[in-house]
């Protein structure tokens, strides 16, 4: 998406140049359809350190436009929100196509004109005049005082984010970090795992391991899919395991109840199996564990599931500790870009005045949102980036 114009105010000869035949085909799917808008944090101090080294750039940008005025430009239109865990924001609609609704009939109101199927070849500075051209095509062009690039990163290339964008602003001297999949579903070799696609498990524990070692934990939420695993916790954590996996073999174990050491744990079953002694293993450990999980437990620890829990032999016990406390996720690899949530790489941050937006490299050129090298965890922390970034260069464009 491109944005050109000759005034600050909004609706003022504001041309958006929109590649696809319709407006926001990200927009619609993030947050899976539900669009996580925002992430609650409304202290800056508390939110910029998520931006992984940026935030000394992000202050006076969130200054302008935060958090608060966020929920408040949806709020106010219309569209109530709703907060789920870890601060994550959404419509109360649970559909994405609220927060569509929302900005196109804000850029309606605007005057915005939009040009749809309007795929933009190449941006130049004229040098006589002082004008951005804005190449459409082979043989369009769009002459303006002031563009604004939200072209987006690689991620989802079928939306139209194909990196293209970063092309134009190389070729205006820009510096754009290498751009590769960030937030990322992962592949497993695991068999068993791909039983279980499409079952979600709550406040469980990830360890990564790469040859013994540990190199990182997170707790949250894990989502198993048809070939693999996503969710928040593993895309947070996606983009280190990337770089190990260019090192070795890369392992991540699976606590299911993160809450109990392994003490209480072994004390926790053993008291249920005596207490249910002539029942199914698999029975009494769907009270102790999800019960979706139990299979692939019993399959890990090479127990029948019909054995009577008096039959379960001390050994067993000690295996089904184990595997509770870490089941063994053997990663085979990231999934491509075409399933990343968003992609990282981008235009420097150096490069950019971010009171304005404004390239420090071609006045009167604005960057904004996944077009910037900043790195950020999943959790409505992307699109805050974009609601801000954009708000500020249309303030100042």
């Amino acid at each position: 998406m491109v944005a050109a114009g000759r005034a600050a105010e909004l609706g003022k000869s504001v041309l958006l140049l929109e590649k696809n035949p319709s407006l926001g085909r990200k927009l619609l799917i993030t947050g899976g359809g539900r669009s996580n808008i925002t992430n609650h944090k409304p202290d800056t101090r508390v939110l910029l350190p998520k931006y992984k080294g940026a935030e000394q750039f992000l202050y006076s940008a969130f200054a302008q436009f935060g958090v608060k005025d966020a929920l408040e430009f949806f709020n106010m239109r219309g569209m109530a929100t709703k907060e789920e865990l870890e601060g994550r924001m959404f419509p109360q609609s649970n559909t994405a196509q609220s927060v569509w609704d929302v900005l196109v009939a804000h850029l309606q109101q605007g005057g915005v004109t939009v040009q749809a199927n309007a795929a933009v070849s190449a941006i130049t500075k004229d040098a006589t005049s002082g004008l951005i051209k804005i190449r459409i095509g082979t043989s369009a062009e769009v002459s303006a005082r002031s563009c604004v690039v939200a072209a987006g990163g690689t991620s989802r290339p079928e939306t139209g984010s194909s990196g293209e964008g970063f092309a134009w602003l190389r070729s205006l001297g820009h510096k754009v970090a290498d751009n590769n999949a960030a937030l990322v579903p992962l592949a497993l070799k695991d068999a068993w795992a791909k039983k279980l696609a499409g079952v979600t498990l709550a406040d469980i524990k990830l360890t990564v391991y790469q040859d013994g070692a540990k190199q990182q934990a997170q707790k949250g939420k894990l989502l198993f899919t048809h070939v693999g695993v996503s969710g928040p916790t593993i895309l947070n954590m996606s983009r280190s395991i990337g770089e190990l996996l260019q090192y070795g073999e890369v392992v991540v174990m699976l606590d299911l109840l993160p809450a109990l050491d392994y003490a209480m744990l072994k004390e926790k079953l053993q008291a249920l199996l005596i207490e249910q002694s002539n029942k199914k293993v698999k029975n009494a450990l769907g009270q102790l564990i999800p019960s979706a999980l139990v299979p692939a437990v019993l399959e890990l620890s090479g127990i029948a599931g019909d054995t009577p829990n008096h039959s379960v032999r001390h050994e067993e016990r000690i295996k089904l500790i184990e595997l509770i406390k870490s089941i063994p996720l053997n990663i085979k690899g990231l999934l491509g870009k075409d399933k990343a949530v968003v992609s990282s790489g981008g235009v420097v941050p150096e490069e950019i005045n971010f009171k304005t937006m404004e390239s420090r490299k071609v006045p009167g050129l604005y960057i904004v949102g996944d077009m910037l090298n900043i790195d950020r965890p999943s959790g409505g922390y992307s699109l805050q980036l974009c609601w801000t970034t954009g708000h500020v260069a249309g303030s100042h464009a």
